[in-house]
């Protein structure tokens, strides 16, 4: 069994199930928050006998006690074809191992899992509606470990965003985000009202690979084609400096619209993840 993911929504839950997180209400169950008049909560039930005794003006008190929501959690992710990358690592691979993390992380505690896989349209057929059946939202977490990432475009996170709108929730949105940056903006603005957390799909033979000079075969994922090119040591300062450069943008507006980026590049490590969710 995988170590849990461990995480904290960065807003006070509210909802009809009782689950693992603080809530903004209050309730019977739950951590002891605090005492109040019998006059606010009429509820003979919680009457504190000690406290009551001991107000000289002869107040009734009553404790109040924090009470304890379930929270649904979301997993976007992008189907586009530069998705299908694969160099120390396959990135579907890697994007099943994290789903598959989420899934039992989630269902465990009374959470509800939920999966959305789109290119430039929502992928129905490997996207799951939040449910807390541990088997279900398992097998959706295997599916998306096989998928094949081919469309041109990650366009459909703008309809993924629609259709998960209401309540906030949190939220995973996973990609390599190589999107031209009108669509990044639009995507996080449509994900704002939630608690997103970037997941950065990454490898470490993207850059760190490249020689000083050498003749290379590049393909373009998404559909162009290959071509050879000659990398000498200004084409690869500028390859780098582009990259840093994209990587910057990218958390520029991830702070901007909630939590720094997670980086998964290579290997999948829940216990780095559970760290990165509960410092940011």
């Amino acid at each position: 069994m995988s170590a849990d993911i461990i995480y904290l929504p960065r807003w006070r839950a509210r909802g009809p199930r009782a689950g693992a997180h603080r809530a903004r209400d209050t309730g019977g169950l739950g951590t002891f928050k605090d005492q109040v008049s019998f006059l606010r909560l009429p509820d003979a039930r919680r009457i504190d006998l000690r406290a009551t005794l001991r107000d000289p003006f002869d107040g009734v008190h009553v404790r109040r006690f924090e009470a304890r929501m379930a929270v649904e959690v979301w997993a976007l992710v992008d189907l586009s074809a530069s998705m299908r990358f694969r160099g120390a690592a396959d990135r579907m691979t890697l994007v099943g191992a994290l789903c598959q993390g989420l899934a039992a992380s989630t269902t465990r505690i009374g959470d509800s899992f939920g999966l959305i896989a789109c290119d430039a349209f929502i992928r129905e057929e490997l996207s799951l509606i939040a449910t807390r059946r541990r088997a279900s939202a398992a097998a959706a977490a295997a599916r998306i470990a096989g998928a094949r990432p081919a469309g041109r475009s990650a366009a459909g996170l703008l309809a993924a965003a629609a259709r998960i709108a209401g309540q906030p929730k949190l939220v995973f949105l996973i990609s390599d985000f190589r999107w031209p940056e009108p669509l990044m903006e639009q995507v996080f603005a449509a994900l704002s009202f939630h608690d997103v957390v970037p997941v950065i799909v990454a490898d470490s033979r993207e850059t760190g690979d490249l020689p000083e000079w050498g003749l290379l075969e590049l393909e373009d994922l998404e559909g162009a084609g290959t071509r050879l090119v000659l990398m000498r040591p200004s084409l690869r300062g500028r390859w780098l400096v582009q990259e840093g450069e994209r990587m910057a943008r990218l958390a520029r507006l991830a702070r901007r619209n909630g939590r720094e980026p997670f980086r998964l590049a290579d290997r999948f490590d829940p216990d780095a993840l559970s760290r990165h969710l509960l410092g940011a």
